[in-house]
């Protein structure tokens, strides 16, 4: 149900925040909507954050006048996380956008939530040190916490949950807790760490992360391969991931996604199933890589490889996957994406992708199918009109096949967007009402009013 701010709630804000607190409307618009099909949530105000006394302040007055309180970040979600569908308070935390520590002997950095991904790297890299998870969009680093994400490089250096070594967190009494030290382990007590990591903002105001970096590598080579079926192209990563080798990226695009890349990116890739591979390491480690790769592709059907070495050529092809999305947009003007992801065993990969596929045949509205499949995740996308009912009904449930069929296959129903509001009923399929009983018992033992990002990953009561 709708909170509504009372006018004593916005006396305090403005008493508050000044000009930080903002009532008009297309901030709040701004606010309203993220890359998800979902239409727009107004919130009653957006608070711009300019530090964590500003969060403390926030949260303090919401818990007071028991208003939502929505963290933002740069808005690139695409499964309603942070829509605030009960109105309230949308804290937008891009102001707080500082790195804060460099601690390059450590192999360590420490920043606030609102630091942008590309940004990150671009401050650190005079240190020879990058942060390698990387979704695609530049996201912020906050919400890439919040969402447990990681993209295309975690088949070599994991997810956020591998990469994140302690948070600063407001919770909803208003405190700030710091969850773990910089050590590269410990055994001090409860995770809280990974706790908050991947909560969506539900537990907590993530205010400052500290993050694993590593040396960028000696040498970067990318190189793309077509193949003339689905399973062809899937089946080479499988045995590419079963043969334990340690390559950056392997990244899966269908012949759909292909054409629309092509059209948005000005390229020219064969309209075929297609793997972008990336190898880091020496000049020596590579080529033992390539090696075998190669013959993976040759048994799979694959075409030659065609190499970027080149770092201008490496990233126009990385610009070009990261713009899938974008270019998938494009297959149908005006059109909004129903977006999915699902992750399976590595070993049911062909399965999951090739009855996607088949099930995908079935639509009349453009779709995509792209992945991180050397992680054995992928993503599916339907370009639906926005005011057709039936085409969301249709993508909907083409979407809940997939999700069955993951679960069936002992998989998730998200291997990396996250649950928000669209998959608050697969993950009670996935997990059972008991494991999302425990996971309310949390919430409410963190925060009992329930001011927190409420209606996102399960339900307040049973």
């Amino acid at each position: 149900m709708k909170r509504v701010m009372s006018v004593e709630a916005q006396k305090a804000f403005e008493a508050q925040f000044g000009q930080q607190f903002v009532v008009s409307e297309a901030v709040r618009e701004h606010h309203a909507r993220d890359e998800s099909a979902y239409d727009k949530f107004l919130p009653d105000a957006v608070v711009f954050a300019h530090n964590t006394e500003d969060v403390i302040a926030a949260v303090n007055i919401c818990r007071e006048y028991n208003l939502p309180l929505i963290p933002y970040g740069a808005g690139t979600s695409i499964e309603g996380h942070i829509l605030p569908i009960y109105g309230g308070i949308s804290l937008d935390l891009s102001e707080m956008n500082k790195v804060l520590s460099v601690d390059d002997q450590d192999f360590t950095v420490t920043v606030q939530p609102g630091v942008l991904r590309m940004q990150l790297n671009e401050e650190i890299k005079q240190t020879g040190l990058y942060f390698p998870i990387d979704p695609g969009a530049n996201a912020s680093i906050g919400g890439m916490v919040s969402t447990r994400a990681s993209g295309t490089t975690a088949v070599k250096y994991g997810t956020m949950r591998e990469n994140v070594l302690s948070l600063k967190v407001v919770t909803a009494d208003g405190k700030l807790l710091k969850t773990s030290s910089r050590a590269a382990k410990s055994s001090a007590g409860y995770d809280l760490t990974r706790l908050f990591i991947g909560s969506e903002g539900t537990l907590g105001v993530v205010v400052e992360i500290t993050l694993k970096v590593y040396p960028i590598p000696e040498e970067i080579i990318a190189a793309i391969c077509s193949f003339p079926t689905l399973e062809d192209a899937v089946n080479c990563t499988v045995m590419v991931k079963q043969s334990g080798t340690n390559i950056g990226r392997v990244e899966f695009l269908d012949s759909h996604a292909i054409k629309a890349v092509n059209a948005y990116s000005h390229l020219s890739l064969k309209e075929q199933p297609t793997l972008f591979f990336e190898f880091h390491g020496s000049a020596t480690g590579i080529q033992e890589q390539i090696e075998l790769i190669k013959e993976f592709v040759h048994e799979n059907n694959g075409s030659d490889f065609d190499w970027a070495s080149k770092t201008e050529d490496r990233n126009r092809l990385w610009t070009a996957r990261h713009n899938a999305y974008f270019a998938s947009l494009q297959l149908r003007p005006n059109s909004r994406s129903i977006t999915t992801d699902v992750c399976v065993p590595i070993s049911k990969l062909a399965e999951c992708v090739s009855e996607t596929a088949k099930d995908l045949e079935t639509i009349s509205f453009p779709w995509t199918m792209l992945g991180h499949v050397g992680d054995s995740n992928f993503h599916v996308l339907m370009m639906i009109d926005p005011n057709s009912d039936s085409e969301r009904e249709a993508a909907e449930r083409l979407n809940h096949r997939l999700v069955q069929r993951a679960i069936a296959l002992d998989g998730t129903c998200t291997g990396e967007h996250g649950i928000g509001i669209h998959k608050m009923d697969f993950l009670k399929e996935e997990l059972g009402e008991d494991m999302i009983e425990m996971m309310r018992r949390v919430k409410h033992a963190f925060d009992p009013q329930n001011i927190l990002n409420p209606g996102k990953v399960f339900s307040w009561e049973a």
